[in-house]
C-alpha cells in the first residue's frame, strides 16, 4: 500500500465481516513476529499485520521516526478504507500506537499495549549503536534513531497520557522492574486503562501465546463493532 513517500508491506487475514485489528511489530522485528496468534487472531477479526518503515518488506526511506511511524499507520487506515481499527502494539509498535490515540482518537476503538508504553523523560537511556558488518533484517539507520528517541522522547508523549479516553489493555511482560513500573505508572495515567501481567519476558506474544490471546481476544471484543 502506497502511503505517502513510503510503501507499506501488510498481510490481511480473517474476515472482512471481523471486526479489524491492525498489529504492530517492535523495533528490529516485522509482521512476521505475529505468527504465534495471528492464525487465532484471524478466527475472529480481520487482521491487518504491517511492516512499519524500515522493516520487513516496507520500504526503506533512510529516516524514521515515532511521529513519520504515526503517520504511516494514519495514512494506511485512509488508504485501506478503514475508519476505526483496534491497535495492538509490541514494543515499539506500542509507542506507535498510543501516538496514534493521541492525534486521532475517532480512528481507535481499542489499545493493546505489549510490555512497553510512551517513554517518560529521563526514565530510558538508550546508547547508540554501532552497525554490524553483516546485512541486519531492517534498515540499521531505523535502530539508532528509535533508541534516540526512546532516550529523549518528547515530553508531550507522555503528558498526553491522560487523553487517551480509548479502552486499553497493558499487558505487561514482568521483563524487568523498571519496565513494570513504567507500564503501572501509564495505567494509572490513561483513565480507561488496565493492565494484566503474565510472566514471559519482553515478548509475550511469542513466549506465552495462549495466555495473551487468553488476555486480548475477550478485551478486544467488548463493545466491537465493525467499522470501515
Amino acid at each position: 500500500m502506497d502511503v505517502g513517500e513510503v510503501s507499506v508491506s501488510y498481510q490481511l487475514a480473517g474476515s472482512p465481516a471481523g471486526q479489524p485489528v491492525v498489529l504492530l511489530h517492535g523495533l528490529g522485528d516485522s509482521g512476521a513476529d505475529w505468527v504465534p496468534v495471528l492464525a487465532e487472531l484471524a478466527t475472529t477479526f480481520q487482521v491487518f499485520v504491517l511492516d512499519l518503515r524500515g522493516h520487513g518488506s516496507s520500504s526503506r526511506p533512510g529516516k524514521c521516526s515515532f511521529e513519520l511511524m504515526r503517520d504511516d499507520v494514519l495514512g494506511f487506515l485512509d488508504a485501506a478504507g478503514l475508519e476505526r481499527v483496534a491497535l495492538v502494539g509490541h514494543s515499539m509498535g506500542a509507542v506507535v500506537a498510543v501516538l496514534v490515540a493521541q492525534a486521532a482518537p475517532d480512528r481507535v476503538t481499542h489499545l493493546v499495549l505489549e510490555d512497553a508504553t510512551v517513554p517518560r523523560p529521563g526514565d530510558l537511556y538508550r546508547p547508540r549503536l554501532v552497525a554490524p558488518d553483516e546485512p541486519t533484517p531492517c534498515d540499521f539507520a531505523v535502530v539508532n534513531a528509535i533508541r534516540a528517541q526512546l532516550t529523549d522522547p518528547d515530553p508531550a508523549w507522555w503528558e498526553g497520557t491522560d487523553t487517551v479516553k480509548i479502552p486499553t489493555l497493558i499487558v505487561d511482560g514482568a521483563s524487568s522492574d523498571d519496565r513494570q513500573a513504567l507500564l503501572a505508572a501509564a495505567a494509572a495515567r490513561m483513565p480507561n486503562a488496565r493492565l494484566v501481567t503474565v510472566t514471559a519476558g519482553h515478548y509475550v506474544h511469542r513466549d506465552q501465546p495462549a495466555r495473551f490471546l487468553e488476555a486480548v481476544v475477550p478485551f478486544l471484543c467488548q463493545g466491537s463493532t465493525t467499522s470501515r
